[in-house]
């Protein structure tokens, strides 16, 4: 059934909008506890007076989505991700992980009211946009970086990749090197037996 908020209901609504919920919880819990009225089509009287009567209450909302708006907008968030071969996020960024951030700078936003357009699972740039009321929608940026603890490892497998190609160039040279000396040795040890020959002779 369909009900007007008369009060801000988290994970549901701003006070004064009409939102579809189950018989059951509007019966047994938004009306009795007076966050909600029915709002169905038999009752549109009602539906108006009960917007009439929330106006000064919607205008109230309204005004500290605003002030929140100010303290929103321009806001830069840097998020440091884990990437895989083909430098794509191992998941993807969530609004719950964003309402945190804007959590500890001391900004609590509703994880509902982020809205992220398309999936965020690169690295990049982003806006966000957070949707604080009727007409009042707020933007943030945010960054996503590639971890550091990740940069250092890769740093780590290039120089013991690097080491071994080089150990193994060595270990080549130092072979090709004995197989000569070898071949010298040889070389030293025919013309010796040639020279016993001639001096027997």
């Amino acid at each position: 059934m369909k009900v007007i908020l008369t009060e801000k209901v988290p994970f549901l609504g701003n006070v004064g909008e009409i939102v579809s919920v189950s018989a059951g919880h509007a019966r047994n819990y938004l009306i009795p506890r007076k966050l909600a009225v029915t709002a169905d089509e038999s009752n549109k009287r009602q539906l108006e007076d009960g917007q009439k009567r929330l106006s000064k209450k919607i205008n109230e909302y309204k005004k500290a989505a605003e002030d929140m708006k100010k303290r929103i907008d321009g806001q830069h968030i840097e998020l440091f991700k884990k990437v895989g071969g083909s430098g794509k996020l191992f998941g993807s960024v969530t609004n719950t992980e964003l309402a945190k951030e804007l959590e500890s700078k001391g900004i609590m936003v509703e994880r509902r009211l982020i809205n992220i357009d398309n999936p965020i699972k690169s690295l990049g740039n982003f806006d966000i946009t957070v949707k604080l009321f009727k007409d009042v929608d707020a933007t943030f940026q945010v960054k996503v970086s590639i971890d550091p603890a990740q940069v250092e490892e890769m740093k780590k497998q290039q120089l013991l990749a690097e080491k071994r190609k080089a150990d193994k160039k060595l270990a080549e040279a130092k072979a090709l090197e004995e197989g000569t000396t070898e071949e010298n040795q040889e070389g030293s040890e025919d013309d010796s037996e040639e020279v016993e020959e001639e001096e027997e002779n």
